[in-house]
């Protein structure tokens, strides 16, 4: 893939989340982009990331849920708006809600696949529906509501 991620399009006073900002040099570094109507990320846990001797830890399952979310919620929202992603104002989104569910273990070395659909887009509020895979299995299902925040918020 070579087109930009959802997150590469943040301005720099939002791009420092632990998990998808890219200006985070220690954070996870999350990159999101559409495939048809379907968002797809994928990420590569560290051996550090271990549960249990050969499995992910559900803290990390549950940040890739949540980052993938929010950065799906502000590309289906300028998507909505009939815009491109690098026009003005820009959208950013955060969590509102998070609920992730544990299908079966995660096994730690393959890369994870995230797959995000954007079921609701009103207002301010963005609801997405995320799977995560491992090897072809879907491991986790994931729930992000997601509110628009306004442009004031974590300006400096």
């Amino acid at each position: 893939m070579t087109e930009l991620a959802f997150q590469d399009y943040y301005p720099d006073a939002w791009s420092h989340c632990y998990g998808c900002g890219r200006l985070n040099e220690q954070g996870l570094q999350i990159k999101s982009r559409w495939d048809g109507d379907e968002s797809v990320a994928f990420y590569t846990p560290r051996p550090y990331h271990t549960a249990i001797p050969g499995y992910v830890y559900g803290g990390l399952l549950a940040s890739l849920i949540d980052c993938h979310g929010t950065g799906t919620a502000a590309a289906a929202a300028y998507r909505a708006e009939g815009r491109p992603m690098d026009s003005d104002p820009p959208r950013r989104y955060v969590t509102a809600s998070l609920k992730v569910d544990y299908l079966r273990p995660t096994p730690l070395g393959p890369p994870l696949e995230l797959r995000g659909r954007a079921v609701e887009v009103k207002g301010r509020k963005v609801v997405v529906q995320i799977s995560l895979y491992a090897e072809g299995v879907e491991c986790v299902r994931g729930e992000v509501v997601t509110v628009q925040i306004p442009d004031s918020f974590g300006a400096s």
